[in-house]
């Protein structure tokens, strides 16, 4: 905005800290100050000075700020940013960057490489600490500490929407059901929800299965479900055992056993024998789940138990998730640290972006403390919408929890520890193989599955130091409309093509870290040369590749490698690289099988109501009911469509049209 006088004036942004939050993901604004609320005040100093880097860089930058609390961000001269923090007093906290005396190597190392700085204010040092933790979680800084899985975490769901509702697991965004959560793993929940069908006899079937049904499936026969599709329970009677499903995931299991045994007795009073009997089982499976289900703390109620440990440079915290006083299972997790950095600054860091996006339980028992733990505190209630606790006990039963998460962390850091050393000597022996300028440090193994071009996937797996990498996987739908069934080389160019294009668009000066070293592939020489063809043709020839021929007899063992411009070659049979290669290719094999079987599954079950517009779950539930299955709804004639409750004469015009006038 220009004045008369020509001079610019600050901009103004009014958002709150969730705006904050999201406008800080952006690129940096153009102006040098903005305001963030009523007085969050954003500043990006005019410094560029990438042939410069050092203290000096930074006691200019340091003339530009006030007391202000705020987040920090230190760039190198490519503009990547190295740290992320946060200040009470961004004036007092940056000036500690000033010198190079009185830090760690690794900070110093990170001073010695500043070329630049970015500076976020906010009101509140609160502000400052939830912008930091997002601004981490989004940059990746390379000396922050750095939690690198983060997936969510499964839940189970009882649905509402339903007369007869259905227990099932749930991960990602939170409807309309009631949720306990989260369990540590898909393993956990499905214990628990097995559980559940033995003592409860809930039903599992997706509503579109429970609608169809015309008789009781086999969870009912083998005494998992009630038969609630087919009417051998009313809707108040599973109402209570579902209450009951819902007090046990809140740990009332005594009040809950106490109410089977009275109904036990009372049938055994009535003579009502086949329903006592059925009540006893009940009781006597919650009685096995009481005494296999573990730790089970009797004075914590709801909380997260985070033990860690470091060693080494390296660093293994465990989580055990503790609710409804019942052991739901742990995760154990491996951040990113610098041998220099305090298990409070790690501590801090951790559950920063842990909770990033989850809500925290009600109590937090921590192996070490965090350096602002009343900060941390108000920041964790403030996301909760509670009081959330964060302790670290002494003595009692909160502290043998704890403990218990710090054993666990160590050995599970102990045993990783091994695996790396021997990925490591495995990479460095791949290097050595096929003459590579350094061991890999990300190896993509791709693989196609199909049947006669039918439900054609791609597939790749990532491997690196840390051994197979999950996170990275990736598949491919096969789009090719002109590709020849059975086309191996065709599927493969496709993936290949697609995965390197939307690297180039991403990451054209490949410093993301999710460019390949090395890739693998199943094939032989002409394999080989045509892809390098293609590879070279898209600007990427440069990227090692080796092709994993079966070799004589396609045995294990006798596996032929192809490289362009060599000859082919094979490693001694018992050579550890070699084994290695073939677990990577099993590996591709293994997920591409997974994928293609889980699409053409998909296509099995799939309904042909759900490719018609204004068709949705309620419609097609009352379509189901109403003729009995999608057939008899596709034979239908015009007027019997008109007639079923919910469908308006020009949705059945629709649906009518849909099956009678195609081709």
């Amino acid at each position: 905005m220009e004045q008369a006088d020509g001079k610019s004036t600050p901009k103004f942004i009014h958002i709150g800290i969730a705006g904050m939050r999201h406008r800080a993901a952006l690129d940096p604004p153009s102006h040098p100050r903005q305001r963030i609320g009523e007085s969050r005040e954003m500043t990006e100093p005019t410094i560029r000075t990438p042939r410069q880097t050092g203290p000096e860089v930074i006691k200019r930058f340091l003339r530009t700020l006030d007391g202000s609390p705020g987040v920090y961000r230190m760039l190198d001269a490519e503009n990547r940013v190295l740290y992320v923090g946060k200040a009470r007093n961004l004036k007092n906290r940056v000036a500690n960057y000033t010198r190079l005396q009185g830090h760690s190597a690794r900070i110093a190392r990170m001073i010695r490489e500043t070329a630049s700085m970015m500076v976020l204010t906010t009101g509140t040092e609160l502000e400052a600490l939830l912008l930091e933790q997002n601004l981490i979680k989004q940059l990746k800084p390379r000396y922050n500490v750095l939690l690198r899985d983060d997936k969510s975490f499964p839940n189970i769901e009882v649905t509402t929407s339903h007369a007869f509702p259905q227990i099932r697991k749930h991960r990602g965004r939170k409807g309309d059901g009631l949720y306990f959560g989260p369990f540590a793993s898909a393993g956990a929940v499905n214990r628990v929800l097995n559980q559940l069908q033995r003592v409860f006899l809930l039903r599992n079937c997706s509503d579109s299965d429970f609608e169809a049904r015309t008789r009781p499936c086999l969870n009912y026969q083998i005494k998992r479900c009630s038969g609630p599709c087919v009417g051998l329970i009313d809707a108040a009677a599973y109402g209570a055992s579902v209450r009951d499903a819902e007090r046990f995931l809140r740990g009332e299991t005594t009040s809950i056993q106490e109410k089977l045994a009275a109904e036990m007795e009372k049938a055994s009073e009535d003579m009502e024998f086949e329903r006592a009997a059925a009540l006893r089982d009940r009781i006597k499976a919650l009685t096995n789940v009481q005494a296999v289900q573990g730790v089970n703390p009797k004075g914590v109620p709801e909380a997260d138990v985070i033990g860690l440990h470091m060693e080494g440079g390296q660093a293994c915290i465990q989580v055990f998730f503790i609710r409804a006083n019942q052991n739901w299972g742990n995760r154990d997790f491996y951040p990113r640290v610098a041998e220099d950095m305090s298990p409070a600054e790690v501590m801090e860091g951790f559950i920063g972006q842990f909770y990033d996006g989850k809500e925290p339980p009600r109590t937090l028992l921590l192996s070490h403390g965090v350096e602002e733990g009343d900060l941390m505190t108000a920041a964790l209630s403030d996301r909760a919408g509670r009081k959330v606790q964060i302790l670290v006990p002494q003595k009692g039963e909160k502290f043998d929890l704890v403990q218990g998460a710090v054993r666990n962390a160590r050995e599970s850091l102990g045993r990783r520890m091994s695996e790396t050393a021997t990925q490591t000597r495995l990479l460095a022996g791949l290097a050595e193989a096929f003459e590579l300028p350094a061991p890999p440090k990300r190896i993509e193994v791709y693989d196609n599955s199909h049947i006669q071009g039918s439900y054609a996937v791609g597939a790749m797996i990532v491997s690196g130091p840390e051994g197979l990498e999950k996170s990275q996987y990736r598949k491919f739908n096969i789009r090719g409309d002109d590709l020849t069934p059975g086309d191996d080389f065709g599927m493969m160019s496709e993936v290949l093509t697609r995965r390197f294009k939307r690297l180039l668009k991403e990451d054209p000066d490949r410093t993301s870290g999710l460019w390949p070293d090395l890739l693998l592939i199943d094939g032989g020489a002409g394999q080989v040369s045509a892809v390098r063809k293609i590879m070279t043709d898209m600007g990427v020839g440069d990227i090692a590749m080796v092709g994993v021929a079966k070799g004589v007899d396609r045995d294990h063992g006798k596996e032929e490698f192809h490289r362009t411009g060599h000859r082919p070659m094979a490693l001694r049979r018992n050579d550890p690289v070699l084994y290695f290669i073939q677990r990577l290719r099993d590996e591709a094999h293994r997920f591409a099988i997974g994928t293609h079987r889980a699409k053409r599954a998909k296509a099995f079950v799939s309904n042909p109501l759900d490719d018609i517009a204004g068709v949705g779950p309620g419609r097609k539930r009352a379509l189901l009911a109403h003729f009995g299955s999608a057939k008899a709804v596709s034979r239908a004639g015009l007027v019997d469509l008109k007639a079923v409750d919910g469908i308006s004469d020009a949705l059945a015009e629709t649906i009518h049209r849909h099956f009678h006038e195609r081709g």
